[in-house]
């Protein structure tokens, strides 16, 4: 059961049509899973002929949750857009990028938009691309290559059926919500006479769908929960995968061990990973030489030029064992790319507007270093 449950946690859904015989195996699971994801997280489980699909709706929807291959807010409206159009076609019905393109251009809420531009024809490829990744359409004819080369060019596409169950189910319409708090309150209304529920399943979504849960974001009442719970929730989940729950009085944390199959864990094998870990180390240090100072909930505010330079000292003291791609780039695109992966990780959140950084306490748990007998050399740049 716990391998299944793994899955469903890890993946959007197991598609029938790519691996029959893994759907069976979840589906002939689901009445424990369903146990665990409704008591536990509040999530229903989405069974039918297509598919089985955890519906994993986070407590606090945070900026690592959104699709990775986008970078803009038009790659988004066109995959709504491809959503509507997809609504109106049976399963295995075919149709060609053309028709898909009309439609955009006629639905979509703004300007009319211009295929002729390269910018809008590649918007559209990463978002046709991605949907043939999760499954909802499938390439039948031609290359999309074509089309990024040109505007006439043109692709067979069929619809899988998949589409109609990508987006979430509301229990109230969401026409008239006017802002997007709105639908993260929406989540708990039904239970809301319920807190100690509400409570429960926001804790354990905080806790297994991000990388750390704080108590400087969200409700108050959920580290109430874990004092309260918290031997009783260690126990359930360590039970449950191969983890251990650590609680402190400011956050808590799920550490996967090397046999849970959640989801990504951190760190990778990769040199960001290894950046980052040099990161921690460097802000640990500034804490605990009384540079930089904790507030009593262990999270550290610091302006964001500070910030930045302890980055640059980072990249000058050890770039030389970085891999060349890092070690080449330019100070700015450093700080910045390795900026917004501490952000995704939910080590440190940025504040554009006081032009502060909120360092938590994740960076304090972990950090890395090369081995004793590293000493940084002249790189091929000819910095030290």
């Amino acid at each position: 059961m716990i391998s299944e449950l793994e899955l469903l946690l890890n993946r959007r859904w197991i598609l029938k049509s790519a691996d029959k015989e893994l759907y069976y195996r979840v589906r002939d699971s689901l009445r424990e899973v369903r146990k665990f994801s409704s008591e536990k997280l509040g999530c229903n489980i989405v069974e039918n002929p297509l598919l089985v699909k955890m519906e994993k709706i986070p407590a606090i929807p945070e900026r690592f949750m959104g699709i990775q291959e986008f970078s803009s807010k038009q790659e988004y409206a066109y995959l709504c857009v491809l959503l509507m159009f997809l609504e109106d076609k049976d399963a295995q019905e075919q149709f060609i990028l053309s028709q898909l393109t009309e439609y955009i251009a006629s639905n979509m809420p703004s300007e009319p938009v211009d295929w002729t531009l390269y910018t809008n024809r590649r918007y559209l490829i990463k978002v046709l691309r991605y949907a043939v990744k999760q499954g909802m359409i499938a390439v039948t004819d031609g290359s999309d290559d074509d089309f990024m080369d040109d505007a006439a060019g043109e692709v067979l596409y069929e619809n899988t059926g998949a589409s109609r169950y990508f987006m979430r189910n509301f229990s109230r319409d969401i026409m008239t919500f006017s802002r997007p708090g709105e639908f993260s309150k929406s989540e708990w209304l039904e239970i809301d006479e319920d807190r100690g529920i509400a409570r429960r399943q926001r804790v354990y979504k905080r806790l297994i769908f991000a990388p750390g849960m704080y108590r400087t974001n969200g409700s108050h009442e959920d580290f109430e929960y874990l004092k309260n719970q918290g031997n009783n929730l260690r126990n359930v989940l360590e039970n449950m995968f191969d983890c251990r729950v650590h609680i402190h009085k400011g956050s808590a944390f799920l550490i996967s061990g090397d046999g849970c199959r959640m989801g990504e864990t951190f760190p990778g094998n990769n040199v960001i990973s290894d950046i980052l870990l040099m990161c921690c180390g460097a802000i640990r240090q500034r804490v605990e030489e009384g540079l930089w100072t904790l507030s009593a909930d262990d999270t550290c505010v610091v302006d964001i030029v500070e910030f930045d330079d302890m980055l640059s000292e980072v990249r000058k003291n050890y770039r030389s064992g970085f891999t060349k791609n890092y070690r080449e780039m330019p100070e700015g695109e450093f700080v910045k790319n390795v900026t917004e992966e501490l952000e995704r990780w939910m080590f440190i959140r940025k504040n554009e507007n006081t032009h502060q950084v909120m360092i938590y306490p994740a960076a304090g748990k972990i950090q890395g270093s090369y081995p004793d007998d590293y000493t940084p050399a002249d790189d091929i740049t000819g910095e030290k």
